[in-house]
């Protein structure tokens, strides 16, 4: 179950508008944090990453199942967003699954959270994006930042070229 400050920003992001993509990764923060504080581990960047987004897909964020994968994996994303739109009385999970679930997590290590892993994970993932498709999702994020964000993230860069340039 999610963290009730998480499902707060997650319906904040909805309310300013921001895509569901946007808005499952305040869960996938979340799971990498708990990966950092030990509560589980995790295989690798991509099984902190799947676990986030499966949670947001329950708790009714509209994030699509991959056209590409495998078939469980779809299979798996589809059942997420079907949980996520019901809004009955939810039956209660299976005791040894979950038990057995967490004991598997708990066995993998915590370095598929570091900072090193998920700046492997992010540069990959973006190599396989075209240009166009980079530079139109940093368009929508200008435009869907706000006046105080532009700002803050202009003082950010300025800062980051500072320290480039110092070193």
């Amino acid at each position: 179950m999610p963290e009730k400050k998480t499902l707060d920003r997650a319906r904040k992001d909805k309310r300013e508008g921001k895509s569901p993509s946007t808005q499952a990764g305040e869960f996938v923060h979340e799971e990498i944090e708990h990966v950092r504080e030990g509560k589980h581990g995790a295989k690798s960047t991509k099984q902190a990453i799947a676990i986030g987004l499966s949670k947001a897909r329950r708790a009714g964020v509209k994030v699509g199942a991959p056209k590409k994968g495998k078939a469980s994996t779809r299979k798996k994303a589809q059942s997420d967003l079907k949980a996520g739109k019901k809004t009955a009385k939810k039956k209660a999970p299976s005791r040894k699954r979950s038990a057995a679930t967490k004991k598997a997590l708990e066995r993998a290590g915590s370095k598929s959270a570091s900072k090193r892993a998920l700046s492997r994970q992010t540069k990959s993932a973006a190599s396989k994006r075209s240009a166009s498709e980079r530079s139109a999702a940093a368009k929508k994020a200008a435009r869907t930042k706000g006046a105080k964000g532009r700002s803050a993230a202009a003082k950010k860069a300025a800062r980051t070229r500072a320290k480039k340039k110092s070193s």
